[in-house]
């Protein structure tokens, strides 16, 4: 049948004036976006990322602001029942619509659906919102709390006072982390439109799915708000197929739910493990017109008993998929300049580096929707944790209505995705009980407190979501174990801090066999080029306050240059520091996932932290801010290959076991071939051989003795498939390299253009480690920080982001090589 188009929607997104009294600032603002972004567009502020900047724009969270448009709205537009939605308001906000008031906000997570019928006139109306002032509610909150509710030490970092984000809902890094800045923006993001309803209006379109051998049967559960008793027509239509309904509806929430059967369905399979297809699944509510993707896929978490303790492993298709990737924060600490745009480039070279899944970390945000539309897209699961983070919440009724609101829209938003794969409780709260002197003597009453929240959110994910596992925490052991997650690798998923923050030695990684490691980092200094975006040149140097207070990490500098003494001969200058930095950032948590990778089927997941950067500062990122590659990201696209061939020592070196990875669906012959080389470049074979290893399994292919090594050796090792065809090749010095006297080689480069690519061939005259390659332009070679040996050119394609288009002759004049021996 053909639907009437009763519904529309008038789109409130515009030019607002922005005014703070007390600052007497007046200027105007777009929305959506948030009040640092106005003004630095209106040149009021300095940019808080340069320098120590941070401190002198705090004030900027710690004032009053008001935004304010006049809209225009004809007869049609108001001939109905009117629903002014604002999908987040961040965040303690009052709202008033032609000078009344008519709601007051404060969770920026919560879409609201204010009913405005009669309150909107044909001609001019006033929409305007009070922002309140958020530490000074989170403060009241707490002081007014019947016992103490600490909130986390990572609020302190460079000596800022810390606020009470956890009596609040708002993304909790926006008052600083050990990695971000605060900036504790204002503003509003999503949805702001006036919605016209005949009748009712969508809330939200959920759907599982039911495989069978040759189809698969999708459940559409859709909930409609009726304004008043009557009736509607609904359809939907998906693979061809349309379904179309009239509907009797009763005022208040409707809940209708229509099946359909697709036959021979095409499957959607993780990045690396097949294709994505998607379906349009299209909703019509009588003009209110709103799209869908779908993937097909049966997703599992297999968590059973097992001969070691228990499994944590997911089974995607019926295979069990190893997850390999990282966690994920916000794209930037000023929300406005997150992007379409900026949020592909990320996603992309996160699947550009063979990863499938990324972890929402609990401390950030839930991301708008074209963000999970991509992961579908590219094939990147997510394990998304709810957001709470490291510190203790309330549990009073307020909190927890609010929260329940929360947590029910956003699963309802969501749960149609592929991408999705699980839903986690938040992130180390239970263990930061452990942390506080206030909860370790009441460890009982915050317990209890805990379990309140914590229980809540997994009787949402089971009413609404119920085909998705509800995991409690990360890390945690399990349901309803409140024990330490951090240090037991038997069961669970894993966090292991102690290479960071306990400054232990790389080979610390192999002491430890998780089952499932959902966090562990190593850190760098972020890219001389994103250095120089704020620090002048007098301020580069590690102990200079401007890179101190680009440093959220409590010693993090000072633990980046003890242990490059550990493992490299120290840097000549300040620049070559900085790329050794990266280079030894990325051999921490290599030496973690190739061994982790390796004790397949014991450990299914690696997911290191983390991704991306707010702003620019060292962290533990593998892209730096702006989406620039590090050189662990480089790394990560080898570590990460699902074919892989790795070395893993024993507890005294004395034996050098070879692995091979397999983590495609099918069985492989892999031909390996182990080179023993000097520094100086002689080489002698220690292994050749052919050898069969199954489909998602790990194997030892043969075993080395340390012995076999002479006193400036290291093992070089390539392997190829049965056409031929080289797989990869991979290295691994017993030594530390400041043991070793590297040769100084030369490296000489050319230029072709092939297929309308740049290829960058270089060769050097004696063995050359880390070899980077870098230009001006935007993007990233095919390769980078690689060993190169005499006698074996290497040729490198530059992958250009943000969709730009270039030649070598782009490229040829600020080509840079560099390598290790140069760095002393």
């Amino acid at each position: 049948m053909t639907i009437a188009r009763h519904n529309s929607a008038l789109d409130l997104r515009g030019t607002f004036a922005l005014s703070a009294p007390t600052r007497d600032i007046e200027t105007e603002i777009a929305l959506p976006g948030d009040v640092h972004g106005a003004l630095l567009a209106a040149h009021l502020i300095p940019d808080p990322y340069f320098g120590e900047n941070e401190k002198s724009v705090l004030w900027v969270g710690e004032t009053a602001w008001t935004v304010e448009r006049q809209f225009e709205a004809s007869a049609a537009d108001i001939d109905g029942y009117l629903t002014l939605t604002l999908s987040e308001v961040d965040c303690i906000a009052t709202i008033f619509l032609n000078g009344e008031e008519i709601a007051r906000t404060d969770n920026s997570f919560i879409r609201h659906d204010i009913d405005v019928t009669g309150k909107v006139h044909a001609g001019e109306n006033t929409l305007r919102i009070v922002f309140g002032i958020a530490p000074d509610v989170a403060k009241a909150r707490s002081d007014a709390h019947p016992f103490p509710i600490p909130f986390t030490y990572n609020y302190q970092t460079n000596g800022l006072k810390g606020i009470h984000m956890n009596f609040i809902r708002k993304a909790a890094c926006h008052a600083g982390w050990d990695w971000g800045i605060c900036t504790m923006p204002v503003g509003v993001y999503g949805t702001m439109a006036l919605r016209k309803s005949r009748l009712a209006r969508q809330d939200s379109v959920e759907v599982t799915q039911t495989h069978g051998s040759h189809s698969v049967e999708l459940s559409i559960k859709t909930r409609l708000f009726a304004f008043a008793h009557g009736e509607v027509e609904l359809e939907h239509a998906i693979d061809g197929q349309t379904i179309a309904d009239k509907l009797s509806v009763q005022k208040g929430e409707n809940v209708f739910t229509h099946n359909v059967t697709i036959t021979n369905p095409k499957i959607w399979w993780p990045a690396g493990q097949g294709a994505q297809p998607l379906y349009d699944l299209t909703t019509d509510l009588e003009g209110e017109v709103t799209t869908r993707k779908i993937g097909l896929r049966k997703l599992e978490w297999i968590i059973e008993k097992d001969e070691i303790d228990h499994s944590f492993k997911c089974r995607i298709n019926g295979r069990d998929i190893t997850m390999m990737g990282a966690n994920w924060i916000p794209a930037d600490a000023i929300p406005s300049r997150i992007t379409p745009a900026v949020i592909r480039d990320l996603l992309e070279s996160a699947k550009a580096a063979n990863m499938n899944m990324l972890r929402i970390w609990g401390g950030g945000q839930y991301e708008p929707d074209y963000f999970y539309d991509l992961c579908d897209e590219l094939g990147i699961l997510l394990w998304h944790d709810f957001m709470f983070s490291c510190m203790s919440y309330p549990s009073n009724r307020e909190f927890l209505s609010s929260v329940e609101t929360e947590i029910t829209q956003q699963v309802r938003r969501l749960s149609h995705h592929a991408s999705i794969a699980l839903w986690c409780g938040d992130n180390e709260v239970i263990g930061s009980l452990n942390w506080y002197p206030e909860t370790r003597a009441d460890k009982e009453r915050y317990i209890a407190n805990y379990d309140r929240l914590n229980s809540m959110l997994h009787r949402i994910v089971e009413d609404e979501d119920p085909t998705r596992r509800f995991w409690p925490s990360s890390p945690s052991l399990g349901y309803m174990d409140f024990s330490d997650g951090w240090h037991s690798d038997t069961r669970g998923d894993l966090h292991y801090w102690d290479v960071w923050h306990s400054a232990k030695s790389f080979d610390a990684y192999r002491s430890v066999n998780p089952r499932f490691a959902s966090e562990f980092g190593f850190q760098s200094f972020t890219s001389m080029n994103v250095i120089e975006t704020f620090a002048e040149e007098k301020d580069r140097n590690p102990s200079s306050p401007v890179m101190e207070n680009h440093q959220r990490n409590n010693g993090g500098n000072a633990r980046i240059l003890e242990t490059m003494t550990r493992y490299f001969r120290f840097p000549r200058d300040f620049d070559q520091m900085v790329f050794l930095s990266q280079i030894q950032q990325g051999l921490a948590i290599k030496t973690a996932i190739e061994y982790w990778r390796s004790t397949k089927p014991r450990c299914m997941g690696t997911l290191y932290w983390q991704l991306n950067d707010i702003w620019p500062v060292a962290s533990w990122s593998s892209l730096d801010y702006g989406g620039q590659w590090k050189l662990m990201h480089h790394m990560a696209k080898r570590f990460f290959r699902p074919v892989n061939v790795v070395a893993v020592p024993n507890a005294d070196g004395s034996e050098i076991a070879l692995r091979g990875i397999n983590d495609t669906g099918r069985a492989l012959s892999i031909s390996l071939e182990i080179l023993a080389v000097s520094v100086e470049g002689t080489t002698r074979t220690l292994f050749a051989g052919n050898t069969a290893v199954g489909a998602d399994a790990a194997l030892t292919i043969t075993t080395l003795a340390g012995a076999d090594l002479n006193d400036g050796e290291f093992l070089y090792f390539s392997w190829k498939d049965a056409s031929g065809q080289v797989l990869g090749e991979n290295d691994y010095f017993p030594k530390p390299y400041k043991a070793y006297d590297l040769a100084q080689p030369t490296l000489s480069s050319a230029w072709t253009d092939r297929d309308g690519t740049a290829v960058l061939t270089i060769e050097a005259d004696a063995p050359a480690f880390f070899v980077t390659a870098t230009v001006d332009a935007p993007g990233y070679f095919s390769d980078n920080a690689v060993t190169l040996l005499p006698g074996r050119p290497l040729e490198l394609s530059f992958i250009a982001r943000h969709g730009a288009e270039v030649v070598s002759d782009d490229l040829r004049a600020s080509l840079k090589l560099r390598h290790l021996a140069e760095t002393f």
